[in-house]
């Protein structure tokens, strides 16, 4: 079998979950990509091509190995990859819901469409200025962002203005929306779809650090409460194929949507999500994609505890101590793994985002008391220091 995988910079997800995954599957993985140079040690043949652009996928496909599968896990190129996948009659997304899904005005019209729910929001085109008749405190984002990176939370017309300004001033000619704010617990629902059934694998509470942005330092392992909501969403969205990770907001009002990501949770996330499951994750994943059927449902052992705790830089500076990478060692009650995200002399510079990220660590244990204190214990002996 040969699997595409679409790929703009490589990130853990690829290398050590879809790349092992599909060689367990017994595939030949041909990657595509603008950056072949990150790749070279992959082990997977590398072309370069632009993956932006679905006549060039599809023209480096036509003219290479015919292909069983074209499967893509980044934000930036899901209906790129939607499409060409669906030019050579397999297996994908519906390129409509990749669109919609990550333009974040659509989402919303979408969902107000088809009687889902209604969050008041105005879609800001570069000219267009702030709207005067949202509600306050509200959220500027950028339409098609990621990483938190230019959201933030304002709080009078002022407020709004500035913020505007600042952005656009970032990104010239970029649309933004500006929403009113969902108050509440912030939680997380992961789902896999066949295009016939999709399945709930589990969900985090999501921990937020401090307004007025909106950096997630901490997700906990915990049932999906609003599951039904969430799930007339996804349908609204289209969205019935492959991995999928929706945020949302328990509101007074109940659930509210704050975005649909149509790919596997990062962050490191989706290694503890396959920990969590009964069945290896980036190979269910990948086995939609090659014509499968979810027979067996994924599901949580319900048992134990997870957390990923994001180490979040405080300060700018330079990096001048920091823990390395770090594994559990057999017969750990706690399972305890650090993946650095940073180097020893890397200068840092703070940007309010998940780009502030220096290093990740993720827990698995019979409790959450015992995965706290094992967490603890890691980050007072192995701090990160920033001068």
């Amino acid at each position: 079998m040969r699997l595409y995988l679409t790929a703009l910079k490589p990130t853990d997800s690829v290398t050590d979950g879809f790349l092992p995954a599909a060689r367990a599957l017994g595939c030949e993985v041909t990657v595509l990509t603008d950056r072949p140079e990150r790749y070279r040690d992959s082990g997977a043949e590398v072309l370069r091509c632009d993956v932006r652009d679905a006549r060039a996928v599809i023209d480096t496909v036509a003219h290479h190995h015919a292909p069983d599968a074209i499967f893509s896990n980044s934000d930036h190129i899901q209906a790129e990859t939607a499409l060409a996948a669906a030019y050579f009659g397999l297996p994908g997304k519906d390129w409509r819901a990749c669109v919609d899904t990550k333009n974040k005005a659509l989402t919303r019209r979408r969902l107000a469409a088809a009687g889902v729910e209604t969050v008041r929001s105005a879609r800001l085109a570069p000219d267009d200025p702030p709207p005067a008749d949202l509600p306050f405190p509200a959220v500027v984002k950028p339409r098609e962002g990621v990483a938190s990176e230019d959201v933030v939370l304002v709080r009078d017309t002022g407020e709004l203005a500035e913020a505007v300004a600042a952005i656009r001033d970032r990104r010239p000619g970029e649309t933004l929306v500006v929403e009113e704010y969902l108050d509440g617990p912030l939680h997380t629902m992961e789902t896999l779809g066949d295009g016939e059934r999709i399945r709930v694998l589990g969900g985090f509470r999501t921990t937020l650090g401090p307004l007025p942005y909106f950096v997630e330092e901490r997700l906990d392992w915990e049932s999906p409460p609003g599951r039904d909501h969430v799930l007339r969403a996804l349908g609204a969205l289209r969205v019935g194929f492959g991995a999928c990770h929706t945020e949302y907001v328990m509101t007074p009002a109940g659930p509210r949507i704050v975005e649909v990501n149509y790919r596997v949770i990062g962050d490191h996330c989706d290694f503890l999500l396959a920990s969590m499951l009964d069945a290896p994750l980036f190979e269910l994943v990948l086995g939609v994609h090659l014509g499968a059927r979810l027979d067996a449902r994924p599901r949580s052992s319900g048992e134990g505890h997870a957390t990923a705790l994001s180490l979040v830089a405080d300060r700018p500076g330079t990096v001048v101590s920091a823990p390395g990478t770090v594994v559990p060692a057999p017969g750990d009650p706690v399972r305890v793994w650090h993946r650095p995200l940073r180097a020893t002399g890397d200068r840092i510079d703070l940007s309010n985002t998940n780009r502030d990220y220096v290093g990740i660590v993720r827990a698995i244990g019979p409790d959450r008391a015992r995965v706290d204190a094992a967490v603890a214990a890691f980050t007072s002996e192995n701090p990160w220091v920033i001068a």
